[in-house]
This record gives C-alpha cells, structure tokens and sequence, in this order.
C-alpha cells in the first residue's frame, strides 16, 4: 500500500512549505482588514511549526521524526529561515525546536477561575518572519524544492512521501508552473510520490473551495492551474479532512482556493496530519 511508511527516527519524513512573499501578500485577509496576509500565514505557520515540534517531543528529547524547510518567494528565491538556521534548506524537527528565532510574549482572552474573560500571557516562538515584497516567481520556488527533495529522498529511500504545501495569494510571474509542480512530483520514495497541496489566499470573504475532486467550481484559470498541480489526498490525510468537517470525495486534491485564515490554519494542519 503506498503511503502507509511508518514515520521513526530512522525513516522521517520531509515537509516543505513554499511562501509566496509577493507585495500583494500585504493585503488584508478575507474579512479581518487589520491582518494582512503574510501576517496571517506567518501566525499560522508558526503555530504549526510549535505544534510538530511538540508531536515529535519525548522524555529523552525532541526526535526527528520530520525534516523541515522554509522557501520564500517574492525577493530572492531561498531559505527563510534566519537567525542560527539562516541558509539551511532541511532541518530535523529537533534543531528546528531548539533555534527560533525568538520568543514572543503575547497576550489572548481565556476564562478566569469566575468565569470571567481576563487577558492570559504566553509564550509564541517564532521561525518565520514575514517581509513580503516584490513579484511571485513560483516556478523557481517548485524548483527549489525539488533542489531540496532530492538528496533528501536519495538518503531516505523508504520514506513516507515528502509533503510540499505551496501557500500564495496570485499568479507566477515566471511562467507555468505546471511543468515544475509535474517534475517536482515526479520524485518518489518507495512509499510514493511527492506530494504537493496548494492553497490560493484570499483577500474576499467569500466562502472557499476545500478539496474538489475536480475543477468544474473553480471561477478562473489560475484556480484550474493551481487545481492541477494538486496532489491527491492519500487516504489518512482525506480521513483527516473528513474528521474536521471537510467534504471530501474519492479524488480529492490537497487544494482549497480562495481561502481564508482559518481555512489556511486547517488546511497546514490537515496537510501534516502523517503520523
């Protein structure tokens, strides 16, 4: 059975996130005008970094079940991770916990002991910092992940397949993008190929496309662009979509256009839902 590769020390698995930091990112988010988008990724996408760090932590330390990289594209296609881990492209899940880039403080709402709402303290680690500017070259950012999944793949044959979530809000500027996507997937573990899910942002309020089974309710050729270069959900990812309230059909693709911040927040969580 394909995808079903057992996730250990010894055999990780690779996750990829590809962030559009285009200037139109600097847009508000859907129905919340006082985040932009890039703002709003980076929260999300730190919170889910936290969280992997946490799945993967034991008593004797965090274990590197997940190897991890950042890749911006807006300015120079590369890296985005800073501070000790600037330039790295794949980093155990345990360097990663070890090296934020810092510590934010930061405040929510919670209830008190009366049930009252009071304002609770905690602590925010952050990896990602967003600095969106300039076009959208995605199809170096497809590049570059393969550039990254390579030798990944040629050190961990038996892997589950390496997961690539590509996050933007508009069209590449540097041409398809379906030839790289197809090339990109064309690597495979002997679990599978790579897989490769797409979420387009939204700066509109309007309801989302969650994981179609094809493109006939997509409005344009960049949503039926970005539909195609999907992968399909294996089976474990769509049982998770389907356990968040998703619905999803034999031949749903990891895709949701049109989204907003918390289809985003699911969709990064979904799409890592492996082990």
């Amino acid at each position: 059975m394909p995808f079903s590769a057992s996730i250990s020390r010894t055999n990780p698995t690779a996750l990829v996130f590809l962030l559009d930091q285009s200037a139109s990112m600097l847009e508000p988010f859907g129905a919340q005008p006082e985040r932009s988008k890039a703002d709003g990724v980076s929260d999300a996408l730190n919170r889910l970094l936290q969280n992997l760090v946490l799945k993967c932590a034991r008593p004797d330390g965090v274990r590197d079940f997940f190897h991890i990289g950042l890749i911006s594209y807006g300015g120079p296609v590369g890296s985005a991770f800073g501070g000790a881990l600037a330039g790295q492209t794949l980093v155990p899940v345990g360097l990663l916990g070890n090296n934020p880039l810092r510590i934010e403080a930061r405040t929510r709402k919670a209830k008190g002991a009366d049930g009252r709402p009071i304002d609770q303290q905690y602590k925010f680690p952050v990896w990602f910092e967003a600095r969106p500017g300039g076009r959208t070259p995605m199809c170096e950012a497809l590049r570059r992940a393969k550039e990254y999944l390579g030798p990944f793949l040629a050190a961990h044959p038996g892997c589950y397949p390496p997961i690539v979530i590509n996050i933007t809000d508009g069209q590449p500027t540097d041409g398809d993008p379906v030839e790289p996507a197809t090339e990109l997937c064309a690597l495979a573990s002997q679990d599978g190929n790579v897989l490769l899910f797409n979420a387009h942002l939204s700066d509109k309020a309007n309801q989302p496309v969650t994981y179609p089974g094809d493109d006939s309710g997509l409005p344009d050729r960049f949503a039926r662009q970005l539909f195609r270069m999907s992968s399909e959900l294996p089976p474990k990812l769509a049982s998770s979509a389907r356990a968040s309230g998703f619905t999803v059909g034999p031949k749903a693709r990891g895709f949701v256009f049109n989204a907003d911040l918390v289809a985003v927040v699911h969709f990064l969580d979904i799409g890592t839902k492996v082990a």
